[in-house]
């Protein structure tokens, strides 16, 4: 009798100990509001839309201790959209993000799926006051859409942190049959975080060709971004110099602004400055500006203002609202999107509410 309720004892804390080494994570966002869009080839658009400031998102994390301070991570996440409920891309289930690593503490950690670029993750993260989203959002400018915002079969090495400073790698294979050239990208990026600044450096290296041409122009972005904080305000700054084919993709939206076409530019740079002031205890004002230098002979340039205001309603919900402008040069036709949905005009107004679990 003994020897059972010993036995049972052991089992017990050992089942204990090993869940308590490893585990999974349900988190999401759902973010909805509406949109009026005006400036586009159809005239005035009003619109609920999802994921407006940011994409609404159903997702599942997990690790797992492997002793030795090594452990195993992996990430599911698919995008929803929440006025229809359906997938926002048919057919992909975890579309947004899929990748599985390992992680030393020290030595970095490894990571292979469907992830983020480096050069999106510095531009949303650090050098974007709108966070990537609203009609503020520096998507509708600057060169994150497509293959350099999300990479296909990509490994991704991220270092330990020292001093401040973290460097990542980004690979991902084109999978061309008889072409190991083809398709592929590759991301270098720098980080530094210490005290009131944040800054990156990414630098992103796309190969256009397929496997039926192969004399297209390599892609090339280089980023710079930072933020510094002066407590009653947070500034910030972004940079990118953009050359090659593929180097500027546009965001899908059609049709564009009074019923333009044009194409991405193969050389220019992009400027952005912004701002987040704190009103009270639980808004938050945005602002920003941004130049788009389109550098070859059709000089398509434009220039985006956008101004915001975000409001915590509680620790995981806020209500948002937001406007953005665009003024296009030379028969450029960038529109106003926001997080999710790239925009059918110039000029763009936000209102709604986004809740995180």
């Amino acid at each position: 009798m003994k020897k059972t309720i010993i036995t049972a004892a052991l089992l017990g804390a050992i089942s204990q100990a090993a869940f308590a080494q490893s585990g999974v994570t349900i988190y999401g966002l759902v973010d909805a509001g509406v949109e009026v869009e005006r400036g586009g080839a159809a005239g005035n658009v009003v619109k609920l839309s999802s994921g407006i400031g940011s994409a609404s998102r159903l997702g599942f994390r997990g690790t797992e201790d492997l002793g030795g301070g090594l452990s195993a991570l992996f990430v599911l996440e698919s995008g929803v959209l929440i006025d229809t409920g359906a997938s926002d891309v048919a057919g992909a289930a975890f579309n947004r993000q899929a990748f599985v690593g390992l992680k030393s503490n020290t030595l970095g950690a490894v990571t292979l799926g469907r992830q983020y670029t480096l050069t999106y993750n510095a531009l949303g993260q650090v050098g974007d006051p709108f966070a990537a989203g609203l009609a503020g959002s520096a998507k509708n400018l600057f060169p994150v859409a497509g293959a350099n915002l999300r990479a296909n079969n990509s490994i991704i090495y991220t270092s330990p942190t020292m001093n401040g400073f973290t460097a990542e790698a980004l690979y991902a294979v084109g999978e061309v049959p008889g072409n190991s050239t083809a398709g592929r990208q590759f991301n270098l990026g720098l980080n530094y975080a210490k005290g009131p600044l944040t800054a990156r450096l990414a630098y992103n290296n796309r190969n256009n060709d397929t496997a039926t041409v192969t004399d297209n122009s390599i892609g090339h972005n280089t980023l710079l971004v930072a933020n510094y904080s002066f407590k009653v305000a947070k500034l910030f700054f972004a940079y990118s110099a953009d050359k090659g084919m593929n180097s500027a993709p546009l965001n899908n939206a059609t049709p564009r602004p009074y019923g333009r076409t044009f194409n991405p530019t193969l050389k220019g740079d992009d400027l952005l400055l912004g701002a987040q002031i704190p009103i009270g205890a639980a808004g938050t004002l945005i602002t920003s500006y941004i130049r788009k230098n389109d550098k070859t002979t059709l000089n398509q340039d434009a220039r985006q203002y956008a101004v915001g205001y975000t409001y915590a309603l509680s620790k995981r919900t806020s209500a948002y609202a937001s406007y953005g402008m665009i003024k296009n040069r030379n028969g450029a036709a960038y529109t106003v999107g926001n997080n999710s949905d790239a925009g059918t005009g110039d000029r763009a107004t936000n209102l709604g509410v986004r809740h995180s679990f």
